[in-house]
């Protein structure tokens, strides 16, 4: 009657490359070659990664204190803030 799904067209000239699943390394020189790459990554990239999140922790830490030094009852009473 018809061609099954999956058997719908004849193709040409078209050449399928295949590995077996017993051949593929998928971690082959992932040690050797992969921790090495990524630590020397990581010290390329500090210089520009670590002084932004320095200073952001920094004004996040400040802020916080500010916050929690602001709230207690002794600065609203000297500064005459309600609590």
């Amino acid at each position: 009657m018809g061609k099954g799904f999956g058997n719908l067209a004849y193709v040409r000239n078209q050449i399928w490359f295949t590995l077996s699943p017993y051949e593929q390394r998928p971690f082959a020189k992932a040690i050797k070659a992969g921790l090495p790459n990524a630590l020397r990554r990581i010290t390329e990239e500090a210089p520009y990664v670590l002084p932004p999140l320095l200073l952001g922790y920094a004004v996040y830490s400040w802020t916080i204190g500010e916050a929690h030094h602001r709230s207690r009852k002794e600065y609203q009473l000297e500064h005459g803030g309600s609590h």
